[in-house]
């Protein structure tokens, strides 16, 4: 049902990608096409199937933290991607920088995954733990300790960035975290949102942060066999909806939105980026690495997410697709956009992102729902690069290889991931 509560709009945005350490820098790189993709350099991947990956590339925390970043110097790459984006987020909405700023008035909400892991360590702690060829387990637990660093270990709890990002913010109001695979952040936005609406907070720091380019990440992903193997051809290898695609290709972020009650914004004087309209998050209750056949659980999020925003789907100006580039995923969600939108998914534009920044897991919602945010600006919507010859199945207006201008009220941002999750967000330009 359309939700009565308060309107909840975006008063600060951050993010770190592949193509940019902040949210201009990756929105040029969008706007212009250019890719993040290429091999692998965070560790020695030459014995592994896919080889390639989009990393991110230059990033150093002082940028955004200055002599502060120094404290976080030993923490997980997702944690320091975290911190950089919030900064960022929260500079840009000036919530901190008031007299009047209250503490217990800003919570935080992410999705987010587990810490980048260890892997050197880990080998060294299987080495001492081998007897004869096989890991005693007896020793593996006395050599843990020794082997293993406790800051490290406890980087690895999903739920850390959003305690460290509470700790440097001082935000003593709500603080929660949820991992729902791909749609990880996109459900964190969407219910830090519900959060403002029911007046349990005045303001959010909601959005998400993953890395898992990393021996176990990209492992996992191989053995169920969704990622890209152009190992050769690293530019070309996301490539949504286009009929030679063989799987997304792994990638690594951080998103952040700063989120207030409008009341809140209005009485500082804040600037407005736009307003979260609606959200809704569903599961297929199908199967783990599959999409129900028919998109069940994808329609009825659109569906629903379109009913809390109180719009029809002729409102809808462009759609930012989930778009990962697998065979099933493109296909389904092509089909859930018809059976969601009607004819009107014909009518408009649908492209995605993840062809130029990759899959960033729990982190692509939120950076996906800033795009979103970006494109109803700027009045322009991102292309999806690589596509040449699209699917027989994936037949919309993907808006292939180059951005276009359109002026845009509304966007949809879908976000499907692994276990049959679903969350859509609807973001509208802010009109008082």
């Amino acid at each position: 049902m359309v939700s009565n509560g308060r309107r909840v709009v975006v008063t600060g945005i951050g993010m770190v990608t592949p193509v940019g350490l902040d949210v201009e820098s990756s929105w040029e790189a969008i706007r212009e096409g250019r890719g993040g993709v290429g091999p692998i350099t965070l560790f020695e991947a030459g014995t592994f199937a896919t080889r390639i990956a989009a990393e991110v590339k230059g990033f150093d925390l002082s940028r955004d933290l200055g002599a502060a970043a120094e404290r976080w110097s030993r923490h997980s790459r997702s944690t320091r991607f975290a911190l950089a984006a919030a900064s960022q987020a929260l500079r840009g909405s000036g919530l901190l920088d008031g007299p009047a700023f209250d503490p217990t008035s800003l919570g935080v909400y992410l999705g987010a995954g587990e810490g980048q892991a260890n892997f050197p360590r880990f080998v060294e702690l299987i080495g001492k733990s081998s007897v004869g060829g096989r890991v005693d387990t007896g020793r593996f637990t006395s050599q843990g300790t020794s082997v293993l660093e406790p800051l490290h270990e406890t980087e690895q709890e999903p739920g850390s960035p959003a305690g460290h990002l509470a700790a440097a913010f001082g935000a003593t109001g709500p603080n929660m975290s949820c991992l729902t695979a791909c749609s990880a952040s996109a459900q964190a936005i969407g219910e830090a949102a519900d959060l403002i609406r029911d007046g349990a907070a005045e303001a959010m720091l909601a959005g998400g942060v993953h890395s898992m380019i990393h021996p176990f990440g990209l492992t996992g992903f191989i053995l169920l066999t969704a990622m890209s193997r152009r190992n050769d051809d690293p530019a070309h290898a996301s490539r949504p909806f286009d009929r030679d695609r063989d799987g997304f290709v792994l990638g690594e972020g951080a998103g952040m939105l700063v989120l207030e009650s409008l009341d809140h914004a209005r009485a500082r004087g804040a600037e407005i980026l736009g307003e979260v309209a609606g959200q809704a998050s569903t599961a297929d209750a199908f199967r783990l690495t599959d999409s129900h056949d028919e998109g069940r659980g994808a329609v009825a999020s659109m569906q629903n997410a379109l009913n809390d925003a109180g719009l029809n789907p002729e409102d809808v100006d462009y759609v930012n697709a989930h778009g990962t580039s697998t065979k099933v995923n493109d296909s389904v969600e092509t089909l859930a956009l018809k059976h969601a939108l009607g004819d009107h998914a014909r009518r408009i534009p649908v492209s995605s992102t993840k062809s130029m920044t990759g899959h960033l897991i729990a982190a692509g919602g939120a950076v996906e729902a800033i795009i979103g945010l970006l494109a109803i600006r700027d009045g322009v919507v991102p292309p999806t690069i690589n596509l040449e010859e699209p699917d027989d199945d994936c037949d919309l207006d993907y808006v292939p290889k180059a951005a276009r201008d359109r002026a845009l009220d509304v966007v949809m941002s879908n976000s499907f991931g692994f276990g049959g999750q679903n969350t859509t967000l609807v973001m509208r330009r802010f009109r008082g």
